[in-house]
């Protein structure tokens, strides 16, 4: 039996979608495969079907004969076994709900709806990572995304799933109301008086403003208080960081792991090193039990 060893990897955005192939055996994206489209997801089943089926096509005239695989990076709810929408009210994909999007794909591209599998969009970064990234090599591992929001996923029994702990009641707020960009802006104005648009404009005052590392750190002690509760739950082997804000880690991994040890845990943090392709990777990665190596 021939080894089977390209998938596609597809993410769906709320704007977008962004496919490439997915080399298995060296778990790493096949060069030239990239392709990220806008779609309009206010748009009618059909027409949603159809964009996504195009991309899907133009990737696959890039690929070997015969590959017919491929992992979708879903946002939810989602029925990821059956695939069925279950998404409504939030403004994309409203036309989909209730649809067999898994079966409506595969006719669109006269293929078996077998050959189609989806994962939780959330959970996805943390799949890649764990596959060929940052937390390679374990199998437990938590995954944060920080950047405008708060992304959380737990992998375990070799799938990730979406932790959905942006939410959870932390510091009497919730917390992506700490854990997230707007965070960062809203307390550096608290210190300094001054406005910055983002974390990046934040590092690059990092040199000339003391308050800057005091934001940090203050940082690194909420992000502790949450992990602590998190790790709890868990049990992890390793933690993975990924999202804009992971781009600073210098200026608060270390403070981060000195709460984290001080309240007895001794546990590798990461920071994601796949960046974009992350979630391409994991999603193709759902067929890696094809392999014939």
């Amino acid at each position: 039996m021939m080894s089977n060893s390209t998938a596609l990897g597809i993410d769906i955005g709320g704007s977008h979608i962004t496919a490439a192939l997915v080399d298995l055996q060296s778990r790493s994206i096949i060069e030239g495969s990239w392709n990220r489209t806008r779609v309009n997801s206010q748009a009618q089943s059909t027409e949603i079907i159809d964009s996504w089926a195009s991309v899907i096509k133009e990737v696959f005239s890039k690929a070997p004969e015969g590959i017919k695989h491929i992992g979708i990076g879903m946002p939810g709810p989602f029925d990821y076994e059956e695939g069925i929408s279950l998404m409504k009210g939030q403004h994309k994909y409203d036309a989909l709900y209730g649809l067999n999007v898994k079966q409506l794909l595969a006719e669109n591209l006269q293929i078996d709806s077998s050959q189609i599998r989806f994962i939780n969009d959330a959970g996805c970064f943390l799949q890649g990572e764990v596959f060929s990234g940052a937390g390679k090599g374990n199998n437990r591992v938590i995954g944060l995304t920080l950047g405008t929001g708060l992304g959380s996923a737990t992998y375990y029994d070799g799938v990730a799933h979406d932790a959905n702990l942006w939410c959870s009641p932390f510091k009497g707020k919730m917390a992506e109301d700490y854990l997230s960009t707007r965070w960062f802006v809203a307390r550096y104005k608290e210190v300094s008086g001054t406005s910055v648009a983002d974390v990046k404009a934040l590092v690059a005052l990092h040199g000339t403003d003391p308050k800057v590392q005091q934001v940090f750190d203050e940082f690194a002690v909420n992000l502790a208080d949450f992990l602590i509760s998190f790790i709890e739950t868990e049990k992890p082997e390793a933690i993975v960081i990924g999202g804009n804000i992971a781009n600073a880690s210098a200026y608060f991994f270390p403070n981060l792991n000195k709460a984290l040890q001080a309240a007895g845990f001794n546990i590798p943090v990461q920071a994601a090193i796949l960046g974009e392709s992350a979630a391409l990777i994991g999603a193709a990665s759902l067929w890696y039990d094809l392999q014939i190596i």
